[in-house]
């Protein structure tokens, strides 16, 4: 049995939740997200706009394993359509700052040319200081991947710390060369 595929979804009020054939449409302040579910193999009950509950018709070990997954991303469309995802990047280096310039992110990252990042549709960054990054959006996945698209130019390393890392993220540091 799935201890997170158990365990029923609330609603909040101002996010409804349709199913139309075997796609889960979530419609929010924040925007509109859909997820498909097999409904061949799985039971899904929206009861009176409160909460959503998914069951398995048959448990073998497929509808265990995908149980708690079609449970999370539900959850995950839901929590993104009423409050949304964000996550913030910290730029730490001599030199390093961030800028934005219309629907282009630019980057000073101590190379010897600046690095544009184009933002794609449905996510909002936003440069509170030059040195932290702010990355807002309705689809969890989305968003993460366009914070690991970020981290990824110019990765923390372990010597000084220089790099982008996620706020709050401890880097593992190493000694320097002893004389």
């Amino acid at each position: 049995m799935s201890k997170i595929g158990k365990i029923n979804i609330p609603i909040p009020e101002k996010v409804k939740v349709l199913l139309s054939g075997n796609r889960v449409n979530v419609e929010g302040p924040l925007g509109k997200e859909s997820v498909n579910i097999d409904l061949d193999m799985f039971d899904l009950n929206i009861t009176e706009g409160k909460d959503v509950s998914i069951k398995p018709k048959k448990i073998d070990d497929k509808s265990k394993r995908l149980w708690g997954m079609s449970r999370s991303l539900i959850n995950n469309a839901i929590v993104g359509a009423s409050s949304g995802y964000e996550k913030k990047l910290e730029l730490t280096g001599v030199g390093f700052r961030a800028a934005l310039k219309g629907k282009v992110l630019n980057m000073q990252l101590g190379f010897s040319h600046d690095i544009n990042y184009d933002i794609p549709e449905g996510i909002k960054i936003s440069v509170e200081k030059q040195t932290l990054i702010k990355i807002i959006g309705s689809n969890k996945q989305q968003v993460g991947m366009i914070a690991s698209q970020i981290k990824s130019i110019r990765p923390p390393e372990p010597y000084k710390g220089k790099g982008i890392k996620e706020q709050g993220q401890y880097i593992l540091r190493k000694e320097g060369k002893k004389k």
